[in-house]
């Protein structure tokens, strides 16, 4: 294994993360425009995409582990410590790969939390329609857990809706 190894699979993993940036934004840009059709699509795409990206951190992790050990680094050494222990041009090029992996991560991050929010307003939404039309409520009990009844009081419905 050498850094030619390990920066080819580097780039593989960035770009993998970018194509798993790009398909939450897919996946937000439905979410929003409320286009559930397509969203299970979307999330079957995003499930391809991390899957590409466990194999590829399993490659990623044997490569970085033979360079660790090559430059006489702990075998389960860090990007950032081998980037530092590396010689030029490869001590620049993984610190470049680190921050770009840094920012990738963290907006993977944002995005799948604000995913994660527009499908539990959407499921909310879609449960407290349901009650409306079952003339029933949904509140909590006294150990915090959802009870559903009582009776709703008379509410108008559009039916344009």
């Amino acid at each position: 294994m050498s850094l030619t190894d390990l920066a080819s699979v580097l780039w593989r993993s960035r770009e993998l993360l970018e194509m798993l940036l790009f398909k939450l934004e897919e996946e937000q840009l439905l979410l929003a425009a409320n286009r559930s059709r397509w969203l299970s699509h979307a999330t079957r795409e995003v499930e391809l995409v991390l899957d590409q990206i466990r194999q590829t951190e399993v490659i990623r992790a044997t490569y970085a582990q033979a360079v660790a050990a090559e430059m006489g680094l702990d075998p389960e050494a860090s990007l950032g410590e081998l980037a530092d222990a590396a010689p030029d041009p490869w001590s620049d090029l993984l610190h470049q790969h680190r921050k770009a992996f840094l920012l990738l991560t963290s907006e993977i991050r944002t995005l799948a939390d604000v995913n994660r929010d527009l499908l539990t307003a959407g499921q909310r939404a879609a449960r407290e329609t349901m009650l409306a039309f079952a003339e029933t409520v949904e509140t909590y009990g006294p150990q915090g857990q959802t009870v559903t009844g009582g009776v709703r009081r008379p509410t108008l419905v559009d039916e344009a809706i």
